[in-house]
């Protein structure tokens, strides 16, 4: 009884101050209760006229030959989602990846690793780092660039760039106060304010700030959060505006330990049955301690009618001390075997990036030309913190047994390592008429990677196309063709060359696609694709290296909007035939030749609709269900990690008290409390996260 009413006081407490909060706002003077109105406000849309990512800033989707798909504030609101996995599974082909996400979203994007320190951007240009969680609550909404971005990106893997936007003060003062909690304990509070100030509100800016308490359910954790963040513009005059963005945050929690595949016994492994989803071989103890730190600025600078420039800078900071571990040598039968845990503190990793570009119109006889030329700088530096020896002691998954404090002395020194990628490219969008257009691009890279063992550089040239046809004013048809230089991936935790960056290489992408809003507010996207780029495995000594080629073909449906003023929902689908061709003499894996590359599904689904009653004005309802397919477990496939399919409901009540808006919300993921792995790849499996009851309230002041 005593655990019970310890799980529930955070909910009373929130309860309460949610109470006082109301009462505060609801009862004047004399004691009289205010009325309270019902009414529907004006929502927001599922669906978006411009995106804010790469070398297509501001352009309408209809206009960008590939696949993006944005998840507006009005989905991440719906949905109550705060994880960048809880946005991105709206989203063909995503999945976890690797590790749980006790502690961040670890993502592959149509079977692609997403870089954590190259494929994340803040506001469309300043590479964060994603080793923590990105607070969502400050974001006005979140970008999906589908395929290769080196063009704009330089040295990113054709994975996909996710781009986060943050909210900027708008025309109508905010004022909000938010809080939620969660069926396990986990209670947050968010403040929201935005103003526009000076001179013919020539200045906004907008503060955000969380503090919340975590509990998701799983056993043996706990921890906090916390944000604060500042978004500033102004318009200086009327060819020059600057923009400052900065935001910290910070995450304290039990990190959930990974469990290792077993091993095989004639060249088939075995997987031990899903473990409970509350399931916690660690210790609360073993703590992930991080903090981060953004900050970007930006000027636009209007050099005539036709042209402009813009200037950037930033920087992205994160720092952890990390317990981690991963529980191996286990028996099947029994359950019994062995947690390695790792200990390291002072982790730290900075990116630095500038770019200046030129951005503006001539005319060639009928042909009017977009030019864009630019230049980037990124330096991604890192160091691997203090260590010391691993620690092994036992463990059961069957019967967990709590793991006793463990504090070695810190004592050994890690390394650095430094990335320096430069790059210049040039971009014309040609417009022959209404209806053809045509996009050329090339980017010159100068790439070196030093670390204190090695220097590596690389100097290429690549190229990208693209031709649209529009048939209609709101339909569009393209065929585009990129190439990029990446670098391959940094060799993870459990390899005996943890933290090695891995030499460039070259990917190709060949994509078809169609893309229509002939249904109105609904924009619907179809797209063919095939990525050839290198495939990484591990060695004989456990080194992570490249060890060949693979090949990803897919087909890709899409559809986010209102269907009726009513009804709006977002939808995906990726169907994906991946496999490695080819492996690397004397140095890969021959019997990975043929196969399906590790944690890649043949097929994601999701659909996510929100109805909103008629003769219930303000109320509306809604419901999720989300498929991952079967994924084979390593680049040999010796075993098969199952589908699973996940559902969410929930609903929202828009109302008014006293004059004022007030949103009150509930939403259930994992609906079913199913037990399945969501994680696979580098031989480490990860289970998905329990049934979460979330109530939330939101009140314009």
């Amino acid at each position: 009884m005593r655990k019970l009413t310890l799980k529930l006081r955070p909910l009373a407490l929130a309860a309460a101050s949610l109470c006082l909060s109301v009462q505060a706002q609801t009862v004047p003077a004399g004691g009289t209760l205010s009325e309270v109105t019902v009414a529907a406000d004006a929502v927001g849309s599922f669906t978006s006229s411009n995106v804010q990512v790469g070398a297509f800033r501001d352009q309408d989707p209809l206009d960008v030959p590939l696949t993006n798909n944005v998840l507006t504030r009005e989905v991440l609101d719906a949905q109550g989602a705060n994880t960048l996995h809880g946005a991105l599974r709206n989203t063909a082909g995503v999945n976890h990846a690797q590790i749980s996400n006790s502690t961040y979203d670890n993502i592959a994007i149509r079977g692609l690793l997403v870089e954590n320190r190259s494929n994340y951007r803040l506001n469309g240009s300043l590479p964060i780092i994603n080793l923590i969680d990105t607070p969502l609550e400050n974001k006005e909404r979140v970008e999906v660039l589908k395929g290769g971005s080196s063009l704009y990106y330089g040295m990113v893997p054709p994975s996909g760039v996710v781009n986060f936007v943050t909210k900027r003060a708008g025309s109508t003062p905010v004022t909000s106060l938010a809080t939620s909690v969660n069926n396990h304990g986990g209670v947050d509070a968010h403040v929201d304010i935005g103003r526009r100030f000076g001179e013919d509100d020539s200045m906004g800016l907008r503060l955000n700030a969380v503090a919340g308490k975590q509990e998701t359910g799983i056993r043996n954790y706990d921890g906090d959060r916390q944000l604060v963040s500042a978004a500033y513009d102004w318009k200086v005059n009327r060819r020059f505006t600057l923009k400052a963005d900065v935001e910290h945050y910070r995450k304290d929690v039990s990190e959930q330990a990974a469990i290792t595949l077993p091993s095989a016994v004639g060249g088939v492994i075995t997987l031990p049955g899903v473990p409970d989803n509350k399931t916690n071989l660690a210790g609360s103890w073993q703590r992930y301690n991080a903090e981060a730190t953004n900050a970007l600025l930006r000027g636009d600078i209007m050099l005539s009618d036709d042209w402009a420039l813009v200037l950037e800078t930033g920087r992205a900071e994160t720092i952890r001390d990390r317990r981690y571990s991963q529980f191996q040598n286990y028996n099947l039968a029994t359950g019994a075997g062995d947690l390695r845990i790792s200990f390291a503190n002072g982790q730290r990793y900075v990116n630095t990036n500038q770019r200046a570009e030129v951005t503006g119109q001539v005319v060639t006889g009928s042909v009017q030309h977009e030019l864009t030329v630019g230049y980037t700088q990124n330096e991604r530096w890192s160091y691997s913190g203090d260590s010391a020896s691993n620690v092994t002691v036992s463990q059961n998954l069957y019967n967990p047994v709590q793991i006793a404090e463990l504090n070695p002395v810190i004592a050994t020194p890690g390394s650095v390592s430094v990335v320096n990628d430069k790059g210049i490219y040039a971009y014309d969008r040609l417009k022959f008429n209404e209806q053809w257009q045509l996009m050329a691009g090339v980017r010159a890279t100068d790439y070196v990677s030093q670390t204190s063992t090695r220097r590596y550089t690389d100097n290429k040239v690549s190229p990208n196309v693209s031709l649209l046809f529009k048939p209609q004013v709101d339909t569009t048809v393209y065929v585009s063709y990129l190439e990029g230089l990446e670098e391959t991936g940094t060799a993870p935790a459990n390899r005996a060359n943890a933290g090695e960056i891995l030499t460039p290489s070259i990917n190709k992408q060949y994509e078809l696609g169609l893309k229509t809003r002939a249904w109105s507010k609904l924009l619907a996207q179809a797209s063919v694709f095939q990525i050839e780029r290198p495939q990484t495995t591990f060695d004989a000594a456990n080194n992570f290296i490249i060890g060949g080629d693979s090949r990803y073909r897919g087909v890709e449906l899409s559809a986010a909007g209102e269907v009726s003023p009513r009804l709006a929902v977002v939808a995906s689908a990726l169907f994906l035939d991946a496999e490695i061709v080819s492996v690397t003499a004397g140095g890969g894996n021959a019997g990975e030749l043929g196969k399906r590359p590790e944690n890649t599904p043949r097929q994601t689904l999701s659909l996510f609709g929100e109805y909103r009653l008629k003769d219930l004005a303000g109320l509306a309802l809604n419901a999720g269900a989300y498929h991952v397919g079967e994924r084979a477990a390593n680049n040999l496939n010796q075993a098969w990690v199952p589908s699973y399919t996940t559902y969410s409901v929930g609903t929202r009540y828009r109302t008014k008290w006293d004059g004022r808006n007030v949103t009150l919300q509930a939403n259930i993921d994992n609906l079913l409390d199913k037990d399945y792995w969501a994680t696979a790849g580098n031989g480490l499996l990860g289970t998905g996260a329990p049934r979460t009851l979330r109530l939330a309230a939101k009140f314009d002041l």
